[in-house]
């Protein structure tokens, strides 16, 4: 009898952690930002919204001042990029990006007489 009791523990403790390590290591694909996502982050940030348009006539008139922040992952960003664009890599959810505020802060630095460019 001790014994089917400790065969059932330990079938019930194995069945468990299956179950918990198949649950915590599935792959959820992360949410895609659509534009309503952006304008909102943008407004709660402070940040002005401009165009590729507007970009294109602001960039080779006045490079200097644009910061431009290349926020895809760094592969993406070996593969083509805009000329004078710094890395930051962040995963387009919300986890990534409140925890990457502080450093974002950092790398950006103090500097508020430049324009700013996420892309």
């Amino acid at each position: 009898m001790q014994n089917r009791k400790t065969a059932f523990i330990a079938f019930v403790a194995v069945v468990l952690t299956i179950g918990a390590l198949w649950l915590t290591n599935r792959a959820v694909p992360p949410k895609q930002a659509g534009w309503d996502d952006v304008l909102a982050e943008a407004k709660a940030g402070g940040y002005k919204i401009i165009t590729t348009g507007e970009l294109s006539e602001q960039y080779p008139k006045d490079a200097s001042r644009l910061f431009l922040v290349d926020t895809r992952q760094d592969w993406e960003y070996r593969t083509g990029h805009i000329q004078g664009a710094v890395l930051f890599p962040m995963e387009p959810t919300a986890w990534s990006r409140w925890r990457k505020a502080g450093a974002l802060e950092t790398f950006l630095g103090p500097d508020k007489n430049r324009t700013i460019i996420f892309y």
